[in-house]
């Protein structure tokens, strides 16, 4: 697969494959998203929008520069920005990849960072060195601003040129908590969701708290993805309810949504409200909520390509791989896209 390198959220050339629940395989413009739901379907999408996550400073203890990627938190309340979880990253910028990243300085609680307007004092090192808990200074407005002024969206060494912090808000944007984009849901437009209402898709949003794709650390990276809460609307409740009773398809925009929806209904339903998702989706999971996820391409081994073993074999998934390449598919967070539906399991009588 190429890397996407351009910053453009709805390219007009873009792909989709499709693996029907039976396991074929097509190819579609992305254009034809509409066309490929059926009516009735409810579309279930992700409207955080991407905090600016990314804060360089220095290092007090020893005066080395270091990059905090905030990469988790307990609540979504915006009153609540003191502490988070966060990845410790050595000097470079975005045109290092991220593997390759020097290590930061070593830490310890009590350390003092100093990242632009910001102070922030390491409470714990968990148990990897580059993993802490870290709780800012100041008064939520005081952070909120903090990272308004000083905080760039985390950035990725495939693309050219700097992301600004619009180039990771999707269309339907909400609130600011997600620390890197939901970007499955940059193929969302107003006249797409105009189109779909047309054909009888119903549409419902909820917001989850997207967190990092990558820490450039093998061992970080099977932690992936960690605890992210997330916050179901009634009114998205009540639309899943009412779709599981006409035997409707649930369809996610986005892992994020794959990973809130199934933690919420581990009974069979959905209840509005807050949660926490603290589970991995894989080939051993069984899914109560969703019939199909809409995503970007992923490369094997990643915590994305892993969830979606919850609804493909694996040769079917081999198969897509082979296509994907042959194809000249784009990836990454500015790619193309893949429609895929739950398969289907057989019974022998």
């Amino acid at each position: 697969m190429i890397a996407a390198s351009e910053p453009v959220q709805r390219r007009p050339d873009a792909k989709l494959l499709l693996i029907r629940s039976r396991g074929s395989i097509e190819h579609w413009p992305r254009s034809a998203l509409v066309s490929l739901l059926r009516p009735s379907d409810l579309l279930v999408a992700n409207d955080a929008a991407t905090l600016p996550a990314s804060l360089f400073g220095t290092h007090l203890p020893t005066g080395r520069s270091v990059e905090v990627r905030l990469a988790g938190r307990g609540s979504l309340d915006p009153s609540q920005v003191n502490c988070f979880f966060a990845v410790l990253f050595g000097t470079g910028d975005f045109r290092i990849r991220t593997e390759d990243r020097p290590l930061p300085p070593t830490v310890a609680p009590g350390d003092r960072l100093q990242l632009g307007p910001l102070s922030a004092l390491v409470e714990k090192v968990h148990d990897h060195p580059r993993l802490i808990l870290l709780r800012f200074a100041g008064t939520a407005h005081d952070i909120w601003a903090g990272f308004a002024q000083h905080g760039k969206p985390i950035q990725y060494a495939h693309v050219r040129k700097p992301l600004a912090l619009w180039d990771t808000w999707t269309p339907i944007a909400g609130n600011p908590v997600a620390f890197e984009p939901p970007s499955a849901g940059f193929v969302l437009s107003w006249d797409t969701l105009g189109s779909m209402t047309q054909k009888g898709v119903e549409f419902a949003t909820l917001t989850h708290s997207a967190g990092l794709s990558s820490t450039g650390d093998a061992e970080l990276d099977a932690r992936l993805p960690f605890d992210e809460p997330y916050q179901i609307p009634v009114s998205t409740a009540a639309a899943i309810a009412r779709a599981k009773e006409r035997s409707a398809r649930i369809v996610a925009v986005g892992t994020t949504v794959v990973r809130a929806l199934e933690h919420a209904g581990e009974g069979g339903l959905v209840p509005s409200g807050a949660g926490v998702a603290t589970q991995r989706i894989g080939p051993a999971t069984r899914l109560r909520i969703v019939d199909a996820v809409l995503s970007g391409t992923h490369e094997h081994g990643t915590s994305h390509y892993e969830m979606l073993r919850a609804f493909a074999s694996a040769k079917t998934l081999a198969r897509m791989e082979q296509q994907l390449e042959s194809k000249g598919y784009r990836t990454h967070e500015f790619g193309d896209s893949i429609l895929v539906e739950k398969a289907v399991v057989s019974t022998v009588f």
